[in-house]
C-alpha cells in the first residue's frame, strides 16, 4: 500500500480571519470550496501550489467555543526560504509564540490557537 498526505483539518471560528491569517502569514491562498447549500458549513483548502499537500478550514455556523487544535506538541511545520524575512512578518504580526534560537525555529499562533512550526529550508537534516 501506498499512502499520500494529502490535507489537514483544523476547525476555525472565524473563517475570514483564518483565510487572512493563513495567505498573509504563510502565503496559502484558497484552492477550493464545499458545503451545503444552507451555508451550516464550509471546508475551504489552503495551500501554495508547490505540493499538493493542502490546509483544510472548516468552519461551523453558530459555534462560539473554542476549538482545541492541538499547540506546540501537534502542530504543522511549514519551511520557509527566508527565515529572517518570516520572523519579521510574524512578528509584526504580533503571532509569535515561540522561539527556540538554538534550533533556529520558532512557533506562531494562528487565530484559533493553533500552534505552526517555522523553519528554515536550509536547515541541517
Amino acid at each position: 500500500m501506498k499512502a499520500k498526505m494529502i490535507h489537514c483539518c483544523i476547525h476555525v471560528l472565524d473563517l475570514d480571519a483564518s483565510l487572512a491569517f493563513y495567505e498573509r502569514a504563510l502565503g496559502l491562498t484558497v484552492q477550493r470550496r464545499m458545503g451545503p447549500e444552507d451555508g451550516s458549513w464550509e471546508n475551504v483548502f489552503v495551500g501554495n501550489g508547490e505540493t499538493d499537500f493542502q490546509v483544510e478550514l472548516t468552519w461551523n455556523r453558530g459555534r462560539t467555543e473554542p476549538y482545541v487544535n492541538g499547540g506546540r506538541d501537534t502542530h504543522l511545520a511549514f519551511e520557509v526560504d527566508d527565515i529572517d524575512a518570516a520572523r519579521a512578518l510574524h512578528e509584526e504580526m504580533g503571532c509569535v509564540c515561540f522561539v527556540n534560537e538554538r534550533m533556529g525555529i520558532y512557533f506562531i499562533e494562528d487565530p484559533d490557537g493553533c500552534w505552526l512550526e517555522i523553519l528554515p529550508a536550509d536547515r541541517a537534516e
